[in-house]
C-alpha cells in the first residue's frame, strides 16, 4: 500500500536528490542556488546529508530546488 501517493519524491532517497543535483548542477552552482556553508564551503555529499537531515528548512530548499529541475535539459 502506498502512503504517500501525492508525493512527488517519496521512493527518492535524500542522497539519491542531492547525488543527482550535484550531477546536474555542481557544487558552485548548487551553492549559488541554495546557499548554504555545505555547499559552498569543502562541499561533500557526506556532510551535505548530515546538514540536510537535521536543518529542515534547508532540505526544503534543495527538494523544491530538485523539484523545479528539469533533468532532461542541460544547465
Amino acid at each position: 500500500m502506498d502512503n504517500q501517493p501525492n508525493n512527488p519524491l517519496h521512493g527518492i532517497t535524500l542522497e539519491k536528490l542531492l547525488t543527482q543535483l550535484v550531477d546536474y548542477y555542481g557544487w558552485d552552482e548548487l551553492g549559488r542556488q541554495v546557499d548554504i556553508r555545505c555547499f559552498n564551503w569543502e562541499p561533500s555529499i557526506k556532510s551535505s546529508l548530515k546538514f540536510l537531515r537535521k536543518t529542515p528548512w534547508a532540505r526544503e530548499k534543495v527538494e523544491a530546488l530538485y523539484m523545479l529541475t528539469d533533468f532532461e535539459e542541460q544547465p
